[in-house]
C-alpha cells in the first residue's frame, strides 16, 4: 500500500552548466522594470553580472538592484517593499546564496499586497493568511546548500529575537536556474557548511514522519550524490563534475524539505540562528552526527518498529557499499561517516560563535518548532540539552 500524500508546485527548473545564459531571453519574456535582488558582493564582482547585465541592455531591459548584506531581518524586508512597491517591477530575479534567495522571495511576495511581513511570519504577530498576489520570481542560486530556489518559504530574522518562515505557495519561484559554473568561487568554509546544509535536509526529509515514495526517491539520489562529491568539492571547487553533483543536491534536498518537513537539527537550527551570530549551515553541520545519533538510539530503545531505523541502516548500507550489512552496524557505518565529515571538513564547534553551557536551557525551550514536529522521534529536554552539550 502506498499511502496517500501531496506534493507541492515546483519552479519550471532549468538545470546545468551555462543555465545562467537563459536568464535574460526569460526575463524578455516579463519586459521590465526588473528587480534583481543579490548579495552584496560575490556576484556583483564575477565575470557572470557583468556579461548577463549586458545581454540585458541590448534587449533594452531595465533593472534596479537590491543588495542583500547578510541574513535578511523584518526591517530590511519592510524597508525594501516601502521603497519599491511603487515601481511596476514585472518580475523580481534572486541571485546568490540562501539569505539573497529567500530575501527576493519575500520582497516578491509583498511588493504588490505592500503590508508587512510581521504579518505572515510564523510564530511572530497575527500570523495572517497571506493573499498575494506574488511578483513573478526568477530564482538563481549561487551556491549548493538551502535548496530555497524550489521552496515556498522565506527565512527571516530579527537578531537575538527569533529567526521564522514566510511560508506560501504563491512565494514559490516561476523559474529555477540552477548552474553550477555560479559556484565555482565557493571558499572551502563555504562548500562545508552549504554541503552539509544540503545533506542535513536531504537525511531529515528521508526519516521524517511526512516522507512519502517520491521524497524518498529524490532524497536516496541526493543523498548518494552528496557522498560522492562534498569532500572533492570542498577540496577543489573547480572539479566541475562534484560541484554539478552537489548543485543537483542541493536543488533535490529543497524539493525535499517542501515537501516531506525536516527534524531536530532545524529545530535546533532556529534558536540558534536566532540567539547568536551562527551561519545555519555551520549550524547544521556541527550537529548533524549528534541528532543522528541521538535519533537513533532513541528510536532503537523507544521505537524499534519506527520506519526511520532501516531507512537510516538503507543509507548506512549504500555507504558502506555493503547489502549484507545488519541494521545495527550500518546505522553504526553512517555515523562514522557522519563524525569523519565533520572532523575534515572542520566544522566549528558552537562556542566559536559565543555559545556557551548556560545558553543551552534557552536554546533548547525555543526548538520545539515546526521541523522538531516531523523528527522521526521525540526527543526530550534532556536529549537535546546533551546534543547541544556535546558540541560547545
Amino acid at each position: 500500500m502506498i499511502s496517500a500524500f501531496s506534493f507541492s508546485r515546483l519552479p519550471r527548473i532549468e538545470f546545468g552548466a551555462g543555465a545562467l545564459a537563459k536568464l535574460p531571453a526569460i526575463a524578455e519574456r516579463y519586459g521590465g522594470p526588473l528587480l534583481i535582488v543579490c548579495g552584496a558582493k560575490s556576484f556583483l564582482a564575477s565575470p557572470f553580472a557583468e556579461s548577463l547585465f549586458t545581454e540585458f541592455s541590448q534587449r533594452h531591459l531595465t533593472w534596479e538592484i537590491v543588495k542583500v548584506d547578510g541574513e535578511p531581518t523584518v526591517r530590511f524586508i519592510d524597508d525594501a517593499v516601502r521603497t519599491l512597491r511603487h515601481t511596476p517591477f514585472t518580475a523580481v530575479i534572486g541571485i546568490g546564496g540562501g539569505s539573497a534567495l529567500d530575501a527576493a522571495k519575500a520582497i516578491a511576495g509583498l511588493l504588490k499586497p505592500g503590508n508587512s511581513i510581521l504579518d505572515h511570519l510564523e510564530g511572530v504577530g497575527p500570523e495572517l493568511p497571506y493573499r498575494g498576489p506574488a511578483t513573478p520570481l526568477i530564482a538563481v542560486p549561487t551556491t549548493a546548500g538551502t535548496g530555497s530556489e524550489a521552496t515556498k518559504n522565506a527565512v527571516i530574522g530579527e537578531a537575538g529575537h527569533f529567526k521564522k518562515s514566510f511560508r506560501d505557495e504563491k512565494l514559490v519561484a516561476e523559474w529555477a536556474l540552477v548552474d553550477p559554473n555560479l559556484m565555482a568561487s565557493c571558499s572551502p568554509a563555504w562548500i562545508a557548511a552549504n554541503g552539509m546544509d544540503a545533506f542535513t535536509q536531504l537525511l531529515e526529509s528521508f526519516v521524517s514522519q511526512r516522507a512519502n515514495p517520491l521524497t524518498d526517491a529524490l532524497a536516496r539520489s541526493g543523498i548518494m550524490a552528496i557522498k560522492e562529491a562534498l569532500l572533492p568539492f570542498y577540496k577543489d571547487s573547480t572539479d566541475a563534475r562534484a560541484r554539478e553533483k552537489m548543485a543537483y543536491a542541493a536543488l533535490l534536498s529543497g524539493i525535499c524539505l517542501a515537501n516531506a518537513g525536516l527534524g531536530a537539527v532545524h529545530g535546533l537550527a532556529s534558536p540558534l540562528g536566532a540567539f547568536f551570530p551562527i551561519p545555519h549551515g555551520v549550524v547544521c553541520g556541527t550537529l548533524l552526527y549528534e541528532v543522528t545519533r541521538a535519533n537513533i538510539a532513541a528510536l532503537e530503545a523507544r521505537m524499534p518498529d519506527s520506519p526511520a531505523l532501516p531507512k537510516y541502516a538503507e543509507i548506512g548500507r549504500r555507504f558502506a557499499m555493503q547489502k549484507g550489512l545488519n541494521g545495527f552496524e550500518a546505522r553504526r557505518f553512517l555515523l562514522s561517516v557522519l563524525a569523519n565529515w565533520q572532523d575534515e571538513l572542520g566544522l566549528p564547534r558552537l562556542s566559536t560563535y559565543g555559545i556557551r553551557a548556560a545558553d543551552i536551557p534557552r536554546i533548547v525551550a525555543g526548538a520545539r518548532g515546526t521541523s522538531m514536529k516531523t523528527n522521526p522521534v521525540e526527543l526530550s529536554d534532556a536529549e537535546l540539552t546533551e546534543i547541544l552539550y556535546h558540541r560547545l
